[in-house]
């Protein structure tokens, strides 16, 4: 409406208002009013005068078209040539004039219904006044923002409220009216706030019950036509703008999953304007009987057909796409089916159920039992063809029981919400779990095979090579956990119902798979004694300044081609690399079970049929609680066993290591020269720069958490050497009192070593692991007397059950030890002593050299350990020294060769 029709329009108005001979205006009265003396002139273009004109004479037709007369004067008005050229302004007034004598004579009528204030306007003018209505409740929107409400919409209405009886408005015709506005610019705008405001005002709406008889037979006046399915329905204006809303409302809410796919947000505002409009029902007759306060039962049905109607087109929309997606994802169709279905169950249950609940409990029930009959009848015939674990089997089956676990918590949703329990559907899972049961049990006893047969590969073909500097171990352990932890993956992921059979099985597989490695590991050891040089036989020290006929050692004792093997592999870099490949085995356990118990506490249990539900406990989500005691005394039994495995082989492996380097690595310079021929000329200090080097080599290449422990185990074996070389050296070596002193300090250079500043082993620790080479040290400071009184004494204690302190296979006080002592002195009673007493060789008399552990061999050494307890060392007792004595020389008899 353009600023100069506007002003025009005012203008009209004004002046018929201020006409007296006008009793009640009417809309007739009104567009005679403004065709009175309006010309072409106060338009901008003949076009729009012509338009303008035109409209108020079809109103005028509408409004009298019960007169026929009418219709000759209207056919003037709109001959443009006639009334604007050819008739004189006074003529147009007669015209004019008779129109309104007419439009007098009808509106002195009354009205049909006997309504207050009803005019004969109200029934004539139907449907003009209602459609005139409907525009003005217009103006409340916003003209920029057509989805909003003016800040003026309140006063508007309150303006619109005095048409009324004028356009025959009742306050139940002007709440649907104004709905119908509303509800439809919502249609237009999508704006959820419209939709409110509509849902409001129909629920605000009276009733019928609320009406006179005169209002209702006012109402009823007012009648549409309407058309469903073919035929046509004879409706009044009340009952068609509700039918109309709830006829668009019923067409997005029986497929709702498709309709309010993109705003969900809107489904709730549809479903409560569905409500709001009414049940409408046809009785026999074809006449539409309305509603409005339906009761709950009627309510509630009519919800469960939306949520029937909605899954059965969702479902049919899912099937008809499926088989394009199985190619397309390569995909069995049964699985790509329930992926679909599970995805509208979740929808319905988070987006739709919180909604359709509040109206009917049981909207979750009866979804689920559409999906799940649905998907039920698609899955029977491939269940009754599964003979095997396939790939297909696998897809459908997990898929199949994902399903029906959403299904469940959708169907218990609202049960569990109030504290109670329904019947749960468990045919999929009960029937998938009787079929799968057995071939899931199959499949892990096929994988046991393969594992091992792969874990023995990676195993043979192994070359005890670190994988990168920053990872230390070996590459076969990474391939093994590999293996294991795909096939618990594959387990897992086979997400169907397994119980503790299956789990027994899995963890058997990675008992034995892990068992079977370590045993290859361990089994490449060799038993660290052959490691050690066969010790020479007991001389006693005696110099000698005239050269002679000197007899030769025996020779080392060889070890097998075996042994030899073994020993050429298991270098000192590659004994690392085993002990870094055991610690990270230990780390992996610990994390393997983890992940297992975690894995295993979210899958789902298969019930046994056969157990009575007493005898099982659920949860809420009807999940099986297998007895937590016995799964874990499961995996205590596969990884503590593993653990203690893994342990004792890390053990044996440290004590290899550390007889490896001492006895083997740096057997010529520590285990053969160190004090050869002399102590001053063989000082410990000539090799501690090999020594160091060897640290730094293997602490290079060990795991920093496993240093300090290898490292410790190399200390103890070089002072396990150590007191080798003092007890066992053989006929080259002899310590006198002098030597001792350099010999502790020596002891204390290798402390020192260990030590390392304080950046290697604790002081203390050393101190404690070297005190028994100390107190060997201190036998070898005591005069010959003490010795040889120690060693008479220490047969008393063992005929009372004393025993010395223990260390490895020696003992402090013992004979082997106190014997050797005296063998190594260089002093003249020792000597004395051992040629009187034991007919011993004297040590110039032999090659240096290596030979075999005579005195271990001889029976001397065996029968003295055995009968020690029979023997008294002390002045009364002769008899009891003049028998050993004649035991040690039989026993000595075969390698003595100089008189006594």
């Amino acid at each position: 409406i353009s600023e100069a029709m506007d002003a025009l329009t005012r203008r009209k108005l004004v002046l018929l208002a201020s006409e007296k001979s006008f009793g009640q205006i009417d809309v007739p009265q009104i567009m005679l009013g403004l065709l009175n003396g309006t010309t072409k002139s106060e338009f901008q273009n003949e076009k729009s005068y012509i338009q303008w004109k035109n409209r108020q004479a079809n109103i005028l037709e509408e409004l009298l078209s019960a007169e026929k007369s009418v219709g000759i004067f209207l056919a003037k008005i709109r001959n443009f040539e006639e009334w604007d050229i050819k008739m004189s302004p006074s003529k147009c007034r007669e015209v004019l004039f008779s129109i309104r004598n007419i439009a007098s004579t009808l509106s002195s009528k009354p009205g049909n219904s006997g309504v207050q204030s009803e005019t004969y306007y109200w029934s004539a003018g139907y449907p003009f006044n209602m459609r005139l209505y409907e525009k003005l409740l217009l103006g409340v929107f916003d003209i920029l923002e057509d989805g909003k409400l003016i800040e003026e919409a309140d006063e508007i209405l309150k303006l619109l409220k005095s048409t009324w009886p004028l356009l025959g408005i009742t306050q139940k015709l002007h709440d649907v009216l104004y709905g119908w506005v509303l509800f439809q610019q919502f249609v237009r705008t999508e704006e959820a706030m419209l939709l409110e405001y509509a849902v409001r005002k129909m629920r605000n709406m009276p009733s019928s019950e609320d009406a006179g008889q005169n209002e209702k037979k006012y109402l009823e006046s007012l009648v549409c036509y309407n058309h469903s399915s073919g035929s046509e329905i004879r409706l009044n204006l009340v009952q068609s703008i509700l039918w109309s809303i709830g006829l668009w409302c019923d067409n997005k809410l029986l497929d709702y999953h498709w309709h309010f796919r993109q705003k969900p947000s809107l489904f709730k505002g549809v479903l409560s304007m569905a409500l709001a409009v009414g049940n409408q029902k046809f009785d026999a007759s074809g006449n539409m009987e309305l509603m409005l306060n339906a009761s709950n039962e009627i309510i509630d049905s009519k919800v469960r057909m939306y949520v029937e109607r909605s899954a059965e087109a969702a479902c049919k929309r899912v099937t008809d796409g499926i088989n394009i997606g199985s190619k397309v994802d390569k995909k069995h169709p049964l699985a790509l089916l329930a992926i679909e279905l599970k995805s509208i169950a979740e929808i319905q249950l988070t987006v739709y159920h919180p909604v359709l609940r509040q109206w009917c409990a049981e909207a979750g029930v009866v979804s689920a039992s559409k999906l799940h009959r649905f998907y039920g009848e698609s899955l029977d015939p491939f269940l009754k063809n599964i003979s095997c674990l396939s790939e297909d089997v696998k897809q459908v089956l997990a898929a199949a029981i994902l399903l029906e676990n959403y299904l469940i918590k959708l169907h218990s949703s609202e049960q569990i919400k109030n504290g109670m329990h329904s019947p749960l559907m468990f045919d999929f899972e009960r029937e998938i779990g009787e079929i799968a049961r057995p071939i899931i049990l199959d499949w892990v006893i096929a994988q046991h095979a393969r594992i091992l047969e792969w874990t023995g590969r990676a195993a043979d073909l192994e070359d005890w090579e670190p994988l990168s500097h920053q990872q230390k171990q070996a590459a076969s352990v990474v391939e093994v956990f590999r293996i294991i932890e795909e096939t618990v993956d594959q387990f897992f992921e086979l997400r169907l119902p397994v119980d503790i059979t299956h789990l027994q099985a899995l963890l058997s597989i990675i008992f034995h798979t892990l068992d079977a490695y370590l045993q290859k590991v361990v089994n490449q050891l060799v038993d660290k004694h052959n490691l050690y040089p066969p010790a020479p036989p007991l001389t006693r020290y005696k110099e000698t300044a005239f050269p002679s006929a000197k007899k030769k050692l025996v020779e080392s004792v060889v070890l097998d081609n075996v042994v030899n093997k073994k020993l050429d592999a298991l270098t000192t870099s590659k004994l690392c690399v085993r002990m870094n490949t055991l610690q990270y085995m230990q780390k992996k356990i610990s994390s393997l079970e983890d992940g297992i118990r975690e894995s295993w506490s979210a899958v789902r249990v298969f019930k046994d049929q056969t157990r009575s539900d007493e005898d099982s406990q659920w949860t809420s989500n009807g999940i099986l609680e297998m007895c937590s005691e016995s799964v874990d005394e499961l995996f205590v039994a596969t990884f503590d066993c593993i653990r203690d495995s893994a342990a004792d082989a890390i053990k044996r492996t440290f004590e290899f290591v550390g007889a490896r380097v001492v006895f083997w690595d740096m057997r010529e310079p520590f285990i053969f020269n160190l004090y050869h021929g002399g102590v001053e000329g063989a000082r410990l200090e000539t090799i501690l720069p090999q020594f160091d080097r060897l640290l730094n080599n293997v602490c290079a290449l060990i795991d920093d958490t496993l240093r300090d422990v290898l490292v410790k185990s190399i200390f103890k074996a070089s002072l396990e050497g150590y007191v080798w070389v003092l007890l066992d050296g053989g006929p080259s070596r002899a310590f006198s009192d002098f030597d001792v002193v350099m010999m502790e300090d020596d002891l204390n250079i290798l402390k020192d070593l260990f030590v390392a500043d304080g950046e290697g082993l604790p002081r203390s620790l050393v101190g404690e692991e070297a005190r028994f080479a100390q107190q060997i040290l201190s036998l070898f400071s005591l005069r010959a007397e003490s010795v040889i009184q120690l060693l008479m004494t220490s047969s008393e204690h063992s005929s009372i059950g004393l025993e010395a302190h223990k260390y490895g296979h020696r003992h402090l006080g013992d004979a082997h030890t106190l014997i050797r002592v005296l063998c190594h002195k260089k002093e003249r009673e020792a000597s004395k002593f051992l040629k009187r007493h034991y007919h011993l060789p004297a040590s110039s008399v032999y090659d240096e050299g290596a030979t075999e552990d005579a005195s271990m061999k001889s029976p001397l050494m065996a029968d003295l350990i055995k009968r020690s307890a029979s023997f008294r060392w002390s002045d009364k007792s002769s008899s009891s020294f003049r028998s050993l004595k004649k035991k040690i020389q039989e026993a000595t008899s075969d390698f003595r060769h100089v008189g006594w």
